[in-house]
């Protein structure tokens, strides 16, 4: 570690003691570009865009370790130079988004459901808590799992926990080769089609269905896609590189509506048929994620989510009053309080970001 970043580092451990001593609020913050998510807080900004870089990067070890305000730009670039990629695809929302912002949302893209969430990628992390104190958690190989679990609950904490200084993940290679297919289907057969596909030995690394269609696309090695799509037929989509990447920064027409009520995000069990809400939905994760406008109740959509099996969040927009996140079970918002007062004794990170208690 050089002079730099230990002064930095420095810099960030007076800023906590000082806010942990006076009672003061910390928002952590790298590039802003998700500072709409979850709920409204507030408090000095703790900006971790100076302690940036890549530490070790090992292509053959498929493992990267970067600082917290390292711009995901700069880490896909490199990647891509050796033909590797963040395979979750996280989304970025604006170009300054950095692995920090990453970690903390535990966002993931189109490919999710076929390699894994952020979480799952996350090897090991180094955080100061809210004593000022560094910590150890995983490792910088994956064979090294010592405090796994710990480092990836990390993954959507929302900067909750403590500040998150470095980060090692796992990468992969690029796949050979990748096109997408479309389907002309109505919600229920797509939605069909997608399970009975996902059981098959499918190269698929992403499906959504909008409006009557189902675009599929499929991944990995030059024969397999070839094979595949001479089962699948349908029709192959051109620049599709630019579809994929309009889910991935919901740049795609339809998150472009402007909806008093707010943007819902569904998390459900894949099999789940059309739900009983009305307004405009767009289908992802063969199924499993459904984004929703719709004049209903929160109250609505939360229970009608709950009933099949899943969650659902307020995810853009909308009166965050009434809680972005569902609530917690008892037993479970006492966990993590817990977590929360072992990390952070004083309260002082992001208070409010996940739950307005916590």
């Amino acid at each position: 570690m050089n002079t730099e970043t230990t002064t930095i580092l420095q810099s960030f451990r007076d800023q906590i003691l000082r806010a942990a001593e006076q009672g003061n609020a910390l928002q952590i913050r790298g590039g802003g570009t998700k500072s709409w998510y979850g709920q409204a807080t507030d408090g000095d900004i703790l900006d971790t865009r100076g302690y940036s870089g890549i530490i070790a990067y090992e292509p053959t070890e498929l493992v990267l370790t970067a600082r917290c305000g390292t711009p995901l730009s700069d880490i896909e670039a490199v990647l891509a130079a050796q033909n590797q990629m963040l395979a979750c695809e996280p989304p970025y929302f604006g170009p300054g988004a950095t692995l920090g912002g990453m970690l903390s949302a535990g966002l993931s893209g189109p490919r999710r459901p076929y390699v894994g969430a952020v979480r799952d990628f996350v090897l090991g992390a180094t955080l100061m808590d809210g004593k000022g104190q560094i910590l150890e958690f995983g490792g910088q190989v994956m064979k090294n799992v010592a405090g796994y679990d710990v480092s990836r609950l990390l993954a959507g904490a929302m900067g909750s926990l403590g500040l998150v200084v470095n980060i090692s993940v796992k990468v992969l290679p690029r796949p050979f080769a990748e096109t997408t297919l479309v389907f002309a289907l109505s919600e229920a057969e797509a939605v069909r089609k997608m399970n009975e596909w996902a059981g098959q030995a499918l190269p698929i690394s992403g499906s959504s269905w909008h409006v009557g269609r189902l675009m599929l696309r499929l991944s990995g090695a030059e024969a397999a896609v070839r094979a595949a799509k001479q089962v699948l037929g349908g029709e192959e989509m051109q620049d599709a590189a630019t579809y994929w990447q309009s889910l991935r920064e919901q740049t795609h027409d339809f998150f472009s509506q402007d909806d008093e009520h707010g943007l819902w995000r569904l998390s459900i069990p894949s099999t789940t048929g059309a739900l009983p809400l009305t307004g405009k939905s767009l289908i992802e994760w063969g199924g499993a994620q459904r984004w929703l406008f719709s004049d209903e109740s929160p109250a609505t959509i939360r229970t009608s989510a709950i009933a099949a099996g899943g969650h659902a969040t307020l995810f853009r927009g909308g009166d965050k009053n009434m809680g972005v996140f569902t609530p917690l079970s008892a037993p479970l918002f006492n966990i993590h309080q817990r977590l929360k007062d072992a990390f952070d004794p004083a309260g002082i990170f992001n208070p409010g970001r996940l739950y307005k208690d916590f």
